[in-house]
């Protein structure tokens, strides 16, 4: 078969019945990508197949095939295991009676031996294009749905990935007295329907069920289906931002309030005040039809009247209303609009319709809208909070972006708490000039980003985010936290294949295949950006636990071992080395548990024989900071029940359990750098003035406090599947 050949057989197939190809059409197509398929013999009179059963060799398989017959085996138009031309008369007999005038002719098979049948299998994603799906195959398939997905194109790491990740894994290997799967030939079948996937756009789906892995542990495809539908042109973005000017907006020299409102609450308040409040050494101008003074600041009547550049407008007007600013923006040679307004495409078709006039007004005027309906942006390195949130977080190496402004509020705020520093926040509202993507790609340029972290409600161009991805993760990690994961609905489908796609299940796979960590709540966003932005990466998943207790000694090495985390067995030098330094009673053994000693310097030289172990690759310690929770309360009642302690002796004991928080924390940074490993702290108790991050003077690393078990677990596990991504991809 030749390529024109296929693309003949493609258009027929769009103009059959059931758009789809007959299991023969199929195959060829296969063979041709050198996809290993079962011998078979196509007739369509009784004889003919008689004459192919003697020629194959009995027991033989018979399908009756037509381009109607969609799904056969329901039909009762598959039989396997025919012993003689009898058996086969009667078998079709009884399916031109099942299925009439549609069998069109029959196909003759070999009975292929083998004990282990999975399936492979293509679908084509609206958001992201054609997705490769391969698992347990048989009957087994949509009951189990024991299944990995890939987008395509596929790599190695990508295919033994997917072999890795199947919960029936172990039937790839030896398997009652069969040969382990071969998955050189494996591969090859995945990386056939992704060529096939790549080169004819109007193949919908294709489902390969089962995979035979015969005793020799060669597969082959014993059956095939490909379902079309003529692809649809996807309306392409206009164009390209300019990166630049998006990224300087985030360093506006002078900003102007369109909408600046006296009135407390109102948007053209909350932004400039805000905006006001800090230290921004840029110029602010207000605009307002009215004039007046609003903050004890003159008002514009227009933006032509503001004699100086105007490098930002951050507009807060009725929706109906901004497309008319364009020709007085475009005058003034602004370059962006933050732009607040409510009431474009999230309120139905009519704003649609106004979002997208404005959206092209925008791009012949030259100017970047970041919005609509944003909550706003900020740039703490220099003091610049243009948003609702007034949460003030220190300047740092994470940068944030977010498709709601609820979150965003929350985690501004929560980053301020834990002294977690942010490089720069955007609310991206509707995206509707600058999406999720576009900032994706300009904090990839940018110097000052360590990490990139999104709330991701949906996706505009699903092909992109994830080519952006998978380059921008080989530079830094992205954290994401999908929101609207709950299932909507079963996707129309016509094969197994198709019938197994969600929006959640592509999106999952899209992001563990270019390198991006999920999470499923909103604090582990920042979790992860502090252990990013404070820690070396781990060099493998081998953790050492220390702890003052051995319950959470115990709950530790449970929470690793459920997150794939290894904890080893301490070995006896090390072991030997404790010894000398901890009581009889100790655990002897990982987890440390140091039995609640109250001499300070045994945490820390605990901890630093775990840090010289080379069989650990990251070191998690529990209640040894903290105490001066239980010691605020202590000294209360000490002083209410014990005339003999003063106040004075009190404070003295209070305040050598700071001293010695501050040392430890010191001390574990220290250790962090000399031996570049992660070190991940829980804290005995928190209180108000507790934190996450603890920043020791000279040293670019911190020491990391968590409140839980699960979360200092949880944070570490997303730095080795981070580390196992970049090493499967280098």
């Amino acid at each position: 078969m030749k390529i024109t050949d296929i693309e003949k057989q493609i258009e027929e197939g769009l103009a059959s019945p059931l758009k789809s190809l007959t299991e023969d059409q199929a195959k060829k197509i296969f063979k041709l990508f050198k996809i290993p398929v079962v011998d078979e013999t196509r007739e369509a009179e009784e004889e003919g197949v008689l004459d192919a059963c003697q020629r194959t060799g009995f027991p033989v398989v018979v399908k009756g095939i037509g381009k109607t017959l969609l799904h056969k085996t329901e039909k009762g138009l598959v039989r396997v295991g025919l012993n003689t031309e009898d058996q086969v008369q009667k078998a079709l007999k009884e399916m031109k009676e099942s299925a009439g005038g549609d069998i069109e002719a029959f196909l003759v098979q070999p009975v292929i031996q083998g004990k282990r049948e999975f399936m492979a299998g293509m679908f084509r994603d609206p958001q992201f294009g054609p997705v490769i799906v391969f698992g347990l195959g048989g009957i087994l398939t949509e009951a189990l749905k024991d299944i990995v997905l890939k987008i395509a194109p596929l790599n190695d790491a990508d295919m033994e990935d997917m072999f890795d990740r199947l919960s029936s894994k172990k039937l790839l290997d030896e398997f009652r007295g069969e040969k382990p799967a071969d998955k050189k030939a494996l591969k090859i079948i995945l990386k056939g329907l992704s060529d096939i996937a790549l080169t004819y756009e109007d193949i919908r789906e294709i489902d390969i069920n089962p995979v035979i892995i015969q005793p020799n542990g060669f597969p082959v495809a014993v059956d095939g289906l490909i379902v079309l539908e003529k692809v649809q042109k996807k309306e392409k973005k206009p164009a390209d931002i300019d990166l630049s000017a998006l990224g300087s907006c985030y360093y506006p020299k002078s900003v102007a309030f369109i909408g600046a409102s006296a009135t407390p609450g109102k948007w053209g308040h909350m932004l400039l005040t805000n905006t006001l409040s800090r230290n921004y050494q840029g110029k602010v101008y207000l605009v307002n039809p009215k004039g007046g003074k609003i903050t004890g600041r003159h008002v514009y009547r227009s933006i032509t009247e503001i004699e100086s550049p105007v490098d930002l407008v951050v507009v807060t007007i009725p929706a109906d209303h901004v497309i008319d600013l364009l020709p007085d923006l475009k005058k003034k040679k602004v370059k962006g609009m933050l732009l607040i307004t409510s009431g474009f495409r999230e309120e139905g078709e009519k704003g649609a319709k106004m979002e997208k006039r404005l959206t092209a007004a925008a791009r012949d005027a030259g100017v970047l809208i970041l919005g609509p309906n944003t909550m706003g942006i900020c740039n703490p390195h220099i003091d610049f909070y243009c948003c609702a949130a007034h949460a003030y977080p220190k300047p740092g190496s994470t940068a944030l972006v977010c498709q709601s402004g609820n979150m965003g509020t929350q985690l501004l705020a929560f980053a301020e708490q834990q002294d977690i520093g942010i490089r720069a926040f955007s609310g991206s509202g509707n995206e509707a000039m600058v999406t999720i993507e576009d900032y994706m790609e300009v904090f990839e340029i940018d110097e000052l980003t360590g990490t990139v972290v999104l709330y991701v409600e949906s996706v505009k161009d699903g092909s992109r985010f994830f080519k952006s991805a998978a380059r921008v993760s080989k530079k830094k990690p992205i954290v994401v936290l999908k929101g609207g994961r709950t299932k909507k609905g079963e996707r129309a489908a016509s094969s197994h294949t198709g019938a197994m796609a969600s929006d959640s299940r592509v999106f999952d796979a899209a992001c563990r295949q270019a390198g991006i960590i999920q999470v499923n709540q909103p604090m582990e966003l920042l979790d992860l950006s502090a252990v990013f932005s404070s820690l070396p990466l781990p060099k493998g998943n081998r953790v050492a636990i220390m702890t003052l207790g051995g319950g959470w000694g115990v709950i530790t090495t449970d929470l690793c071992t459920e997150h794939g985390l290894d904890v080893p067995e301490l070995p006896q030098e090390i072991i030997e080395r404790l010894n000398l330094i901890l009581p009889p009673f100790w655990s002897h053994g990982n987890p440390v548990d140091i039995v609640g000693e109250g001499d300070p310097a045994i945490p820390k030289t605990c901890l630093e024989e775990l840090l010289k172990w080379d069989g650990c690759d990251a070191v998690i310690h529990l209640g040894i900071h903290g105490k001066r929770v239980l010691v605020n309360n202590m000294i209360q009642s000490v002083l209410k029940t014990d005339p003999g302690i003063s106040r004075d002796q009190a404070e003295l004991f209070k305040e050598s359990i700071l001293q010695f928080e501050d040392d430890y924390a010191r001390y574990v940074v220290q250790l962090t750098k000399k031996y570049e490993k992660p070190v991940l702290g829980v804290s005995l108790l928190t209180d108000e003035i507790s934190r996450t991050l603890y920043p020791c003077e000279g040293y670019d690393y911190k020491s990391v406090f968590f409140p839980s078990p699960e979360r200092a677990v949880n944070a570490l596990w997303g730095m080795v599947r981070y580390h196992e991504w970049l090493k499967s991809h280098e």
